[in-house]
């Protein structure tokens, strides 16, 4: 499925969406010149392929159609909304047909004409985020159009259903699929190079919808191509399936921080919960941190609230690619994060905190003509030592937060164990 191009984070929840976060372009010379090279080689697609594409009314007619259909969709999920940031939808299923079918110029057109459709009608962005994202979805479809009909002597022969056929349709569709999200891809890590590549391309939730949307496209390559009246039938369950998968970007989107793309303060808290809770049965270790960034508001009043944001951003980013999958770390707000280590005991979660506190310290947000550089303070609290509940965890980590502090910031630190007290050899209640 196309993904249109924001910035990429990755819930807990499994479905990919996307902080708005994106620098501004002045402050990304790399990721200025990444993008004007991809919306210029589009352009120059346009160009070439229009001037050698003979016109016919039966292809404008399949086209007309299928940009019908997408823009059913985009309407009928229209009150829904849309996840800000990069979101994954099924337009693909009127992409990919065209490609497969009309000459390579229409799949260059086809994202134009849904993108103006969804800035004007669903969620208004910033418009070089819309002219990428067409740009590369256009390259994405082109290339596979031009594929395909290169193996194919008459695409409109694919609609007999031969296997050879087929075969060479899915592998265009893989080849669509591949271009489109490895081009985003770039200019995600592009905009954010301290981010992991595993962020911004596949996980497991983004596999199985790359196959639904293949298998989409193709089935409804096939029924276009027998009849254009079949896109009737095949624009209903198309719909239910837009509306579905919007529906559980939006809720994965209500758990989120919409700066940083992490686990906001309430969904952090009922997670923890729950590990606590799986902790407490299983009788596992489990550690709890609290991080916090030193003299944030120094960055805010030197550079504006625009870089404290970049900084933000720039540390949920090194803390979700030194974390493990299952570590439940949130923004618990301003400039404060918190992390739930399961299965981990004192000196692994030291060692944890000790590791992201040298990764932020060397982490550098690049800002006009300088760097800007931050240190963090953190405490360290232990399930069964320092308390067995989230509150008396937080508590105790919040109180070795403040002793870092104290020390001079830019260090962790653990909360003092008072000793058990002892019973004297003479009292009564000794056994």
């Amino acid at each position: 499925m196309a993904v249109t191009s924001h910035a990429s984070i990755k819930s807990r929840d499994g479905v990919s969406t996307l902080a708005d976060r994106w620098p501004l372009l002045g402050q990304r010379r790399p990721l200025v010149v990444y993008l004007c090279a991809i919306v210029t080689l589009d352009l120059a697609a346009i160009v070439t392929f229009s001037a050698s594409t003979v016109f016919e009314w039966r292809e404008a007619l399949t086209f007309a159609a299928l940009m019908g259909c997408g823009a059913v969709c985009i309407e009928a999920s229209r009150r829904l909304g849309m996840p800000a940031g990069v979101s994954r939808d099924l337009l693909s299923a009127w992409w990919l047909p065209v490609a497969l079918l009309l000459p390579p110029v229409y799949a260059l057109f086809a994202p134009i004409v849904l993108q103006i459709l969804l800035q004007v009608r669903v969620r208004a962005t910033v418009v070089y985020r819309r002219v990428f994202s067409s740009a590369a979805i256009g390259l994405a479809g082109c290339s596979a159009s031009f594929v395909f009909h290169g193996l194919v002597a008459d695409p409109w022969a694919l609609s007999q259903g031969g296997g050879r056929l087929i075969l060479f349709a899915v592998a265009s569709a893989v080849l669509f699929s591949l271009l489109n999200i490895a081009l985003i891809a770039i200019a995600a890590h592009t905009a954010n190079p301290d981010s992991a590549w595993r962020e911004v391309l596949w996980d497991r939730e983004s596999v199985l919808l790359d196959v639904v949307e293949l298998c989409l496209g193709v089935t409804v390559s096939i029924s276009c191509g027998l009849n254009l009246g079949l896109l009737i039938l095949a624009l209903p369950p198309v719909v239910l399936l837009q509306r579905s998968l919007l529906h559980a970007q939006l809720q994965a989107a209500a758990r989120t921080d919409a700066k940083t793309g992490l686990l906001n303060a309430a969904a952090w808290q009922r997670e923890a919960d729950t590990e606590i809770v799986r902790a407490r049965r299983t009788g596992d270790t489990l550690a709890l941190l609290i991080i916090d960034i030193d003299h944030f508001k120094r960055v805010n009043d030197a550079h504006g609230h625009l870089v404290g944001d970049q900084v933000l951003v720039g540390v949920a980013s090194m803390l979700r690619s030194q974390l493990r999958d299952y570590d439940v770390v949130g923004r618990f707000g301003g400039e404060e994060f918190v992390v739930l280590l399961p299965g981990a005991d004192i000196d692994e979660a030291r060692q944890v905190a000790e590791r992201l506190r040298v990764r932020i310290g060397h982490m550098a947000i690049p800002v006009d003509d300088t760097l800007v550089r931050v240190t963090i303070s953190a405490g360290v609290a232990l399930m069964s030592v320092h308390g067995d509940d989230l509150i008396d965890l937080l508590t105790a980590a919040d109180l070795a937060l403040y002793r870092a502090k104290e020390l001079g910031r830019d260090r962790v630190c653990i909360p003092a164990v008072q000793p058990p007290p002892r019973s004297l050899p003479n009292d009564p209640s000794t056994p």
